[in-house]
């Protein structure tokens, strides 16, 4: 065998959605009409370092977008909140507004992230656009069955849309509050297989640590 002809690569392949799985989103109205594709996001010029609140880079990018390019972008992504959120009901954008987009480019689906705040009490949240990816899909409908987390996606054509899963990312809690004495470890570890058998199973794929949300819930 040559050398050249040896190609390693890490990523999982993106596969289509095919008619079976489409008829099963149609079935339990996972599907929708987006009144912008994944692709659509793609049409910026060039992007600066997404950093955090202590100037570290969180190896996001900021798409930086043409002015009559980012207002129609971010009218349509309200949009698509609402859709995913109160199926299409736009009540719930009228006081919302989209403040940040950025792009993740060593992702497998190289996802948009997109955080929407609430002017009134500055209250936000954040929401992911994909490339439509069938085993994510039915990662994420496994999820939604075999675990108690409800998983909230709709999808249409080349396009996924997810929610954002509130908690603290796995290596920042590992590197931050691991130690913690109100912390049951026995818990955290058993949360931590179990999770990490349910992503096997549901083919989730892609899980790096910060990946892994940690949802501090105390017990009752």
């Amino acid at each position: 065998m040559k050398e050249d002809d040896v190609k390693i690569s890490r990523k999982k392949p993106i596969f289509p959605v095919g008619p079976g799985l489409l008829k099963y989103l149609k079935a339990y109205q996972r599907d929708a009409k987006l009144p912008l594709s994944y692709f659509d996001l793609l049409s910026f010029q060039e992007t600066i370092p997404s950093l955090d609140k202590f100037g570290n880079d969180t190896l996001w990018e900021i798409p930086l977008y043409p002015p009559h390019i980012q207002d129609v972008l971010y009218d349509q992504l309200k949009i698509v909140y609402a859709q995913l959120k109160a199926s299409g009901n736009t009540r719930i954008v009228q006081h919302k507004v989209i403040e940040k987009i950025e792009f993740c480019a060593f992702g497998n689906t190289h996802p948009f992230r997109v955080k929407i705040v609430n002017r009134l009490n500055d209250v936000y949240d954040y929401f992911y656009i994909k490339q439509a990816d069938a085993s994510r899909i039915y990662g994420l409908e496994l999820e939604e069955i075999v675990s108690p987390n409800q998983v909230n996606y709709i999808y249409d054509k080349d396009t996924l849309v997810e929610e954002h899963i509130v908690g603290i990312p796995g290596d920042t809690f590992a590197k931050t509050r691991m130690e913690t004495p109100d912390y049951n470890q026995t818990r955290i570890a058993k949360e931590f297989v179990k999770f990490n058998e349910r992503c096997i199973i549901s083919m989730l794929g892609d899980m790096r640590a910060y990946n892994f949300v940690m949802q501090i819930t105390p017990d009752f």
